[in-house]
């Protein structure tokens, strides 16, 4: 990597490692918090805590992240780390900025949750993106899953039963319940950010016409074609099987041009989040 492009991926990294927590700072501020709505995890700790005892919001995430700052050094890696260290500080000058000018957009609890869960999933995932993280839970999750057994994700929502409960002790149940479907946005949200919207298909086709279809595809639909050998288990016989990747819009056409050659053809059709790499109409590759 030469030194011009280590430099522009640092400063675009530590661009969205900015951009993303005062983002999410503005989510909790401007929609949340003014609601008494919380988030997951240690963020959702300190908004409970700050509300008790009138301590600074953003002092609260600071210092309660301080401990698994350590824990994720001795884990995860430096880099991790300080980027971690980094987006956790920049979140909390941000909350406090966002606190000062006091600026609560609406006192509508379902808008709030759900434009401040959108907002907020939008700045969590560019820091998650960008290799860093908003929440020390995610790290002890971590750390706990690889001990104990269960996934990230289940030690994560037991952590977050046991805040959501706290929650509805100090702010009524009411306010958990929207609570939880802030969580549920957010998450949802970080998805997309992370996997983009274009998400594409990954498609097997098993057809005794398959260079037909795949002729077809190329030429109407100009994909990057493959053939894969393969024997059916029953009959023994050989098979030739069509891979392709192709995105959402071009679904229905596909399976037309397929159904039209045969109306038979096997057709397998998975998720695909991300695919590198351009198309190709010249040739059919064979595998």
């Amino acid at each position: 990597m030469s030194k011009k492009t280590f430099v522009m991926n640092f400063l675009r990294k530590l661009f969205f490692l900015t951009l993303g927590p005062f983002v999410a700072a503005f989510a909790l501020e401007v929609f949340l918090v003014p609601n008494n709505i919380i988030d997951g995890g240690i963020v959702g700790i300190s908004i409970i805590l700050s509300y008790l005892t009138k301590i600074n919001l953003g002092l609260l995430i600071f210092l309660i992240n301080i401990p698994f700052f350590f824990l994720a050094f001795n884990k995860i890696g430096k880099k991790f780390v300080i980027q971690t260290f980094y987006a956790i500080g920049m979140l909390s000058l941000a909350v406090n900025f966002f606190t000062i000018h006091h600026l609560p957009a609406t006192h509508d609890l379902l808008l709030s949750t759900v434009f401040g869960g959108i907002i907020l999933g939008t700045g969590v995932g560019l820091v998650l993106k960008n290799d860093g993280s908003l929440d020390g839970t995610e790290i002890m999750s971590l750390v706990l899953s690889k001990k104990f057994g269960f996934s990230v994700g289940e030690w994560i929502m037991t952590f977050n039963i046991f805040i959501y409960g706290a929650s509805g002790l100090v702010f009524g149940w009411n306010k958990a319940m929207y609570a939880v479907l802030t969580y549920f946005i957010a998450y949802r949200v970080i998805d997309i950010v992370l996997e983009g919207l274009n998400s594409a298909k990954s498609i097997r086709v098993i057809s005794d016409k398959s260079y037909e279809i795949g002729q077809e595809l190329l030429e109407k639909l100009n994909l990057g074609v493959t053939y894969l050998k393969g024997v059916g288990a029953y009959s023994g016989a050989e098979k030739t099987i069509i891979f392709c990747v192709v995105s959402r819009l071009e679904m229905a056409k596909m399976k037309e041009i397929i159904k039209n050659i045969d109306p038979n053809a096997f057709i397998s059709v998975v998720d695909v989040h991300e695919a590198y790499g351009g198309r190709t109409k010249g040739s059919i590759d064979k595998i």
